[in-house]
């Protein structure tokens, strides 16, 4: 049986809720959040929130971090900017092929698949529900929202939103910095960033 983890959860809003419910079904213990609004969170979820960001300098090495932020040029400005443990936080009820590579600091939320040979980057949001299928590659700080279906072999380059619902065939490369919109289908491979939306995706001009 594994020794429990302390865990930290930064931010104190709606994403950061979803890690504590992972940390907790894990057999996890989360120590508390920090946020710099204290004021307006000082409980979560009957956790305190310990003091703001900042503070996260404050501890010492029996306790990890998680970053609950949404937003991906946040997540990847933190992780840079604090020298600390990270935690992976993956939900229980994730189906996780036995070779799949997670790397530090990334989410796998609840009822999520993801198959033979996929990687992981630094700092992921792999959201409820979602497939990533065998051998893709997701990099570092993408934000994979519920519902989305990868196929097989897709790449999805670093800083990338893939927007909920959304499906994108087998083999086909997304480039850095792109924004997929609600609901699109990409059966094309998207080689400059920008927002992408539509059946099939197109460039929103």
């Amino acid at each position: 049986m594994k020794k429990p983890k302390s865990v930290v959860i930064v931010g104190a809003g709606g994403h950061a809720k979803v890690i504590a419910d992972i940390i907790i079904k894990s057999g996890d213990t989360i120590k508390g959040f920090l946020d710099d609004n204290t004021a307006k969170h000082s409980l979560v979820l009957g956790y305190h929130v310990l003091g703001n960001i900042e503070s996260i300098r404050d501890f010492d090495n029996s306790v990890c971090f998680v970053l609950g932020i949404g937003d991906n040029y946040i997540r990847q400005s933190m992780a840079e900017q604090f020298d600390v443990k990270w935690h992976t936080a993956i939900h229980p009820s994730a189906v996780i092929a036995d070779d799949v590579q997670i790397k530090e600091g990334s989410v796998v939320m609840a009822s999520c698949v993801i198959n033979a040979s996929a990687k992981i980057g630094r700092h992921c949001i792999v959201n409820s529900a979602s497939v990533v299928e065998h051998d893709s590659f997701i990099e570092d700080f993408v934000h994979i929202s519920p519902n989305v279906s990868l196929g097989g072999t897709v790449k999805v380059g670093e800083f990338t939103h893939i927007g909920i619902g959304s499906t994108v065939i087998n083999n086909i490369a997304i480039a850095s910095e792109c924004t997929i919109g609600a609901g699109a289908v990409v059966v094309s491979d998207i080689t400059e960033k920008g927002v992408y939306v539509g059946v099939p995706a197109k460039r929103n001009s």
